[in-house]
């Protein structure tokens, strides 16, 4: 499954009421950190299809997700379960973090 591009409009149904584990990349287009995870990021939406999903919030174009958050740095990724945030990572991290974490809660 591709990303998801994650707005307040969506956010409930796509993630905090999803039956599988969410992870949430919360991005900027001006971010290079965020370049550089992209495509971990993308790779990891393709291995864990049907596992999980895989959804990503601009925080430009979706500034009170963010706050409601608390993100204060990017990127910053959320792994949320049964509406319920699992793991926080923030900052570039290696694919091998991310699948610890989505192993974890599957």
């Amino acid at each position: 499954m591709a990303e998801i591009t994650l707005t307040s409009d969506i956010f409930y149904a796509e993630v905090l009421d999803s039956s599988v584990p969410v992870l949430v990349d919360f991005w900027a287009s001006w971010c290079g950190p965020c370049k550089m995870l992209a495509p971990i990021i993308e790779e990891i939406a393709k291995e864990y299809d049907g596992k999980i999903k895989v959804g990503k919030v601009n925080v430009d174009d979706e500034q009170k997700l963010a706050m409601d958050y608390g993100i204060a740095s990017i990127p910053t990724v959320i792994l949320f379960k049964d509406g319920e945030i699992k793991e926080t990572l923030i900052g570039y991290r290696g694919k091998e973090e991310f699948e610890t974490a989505i192993n974890a809660v599957l």
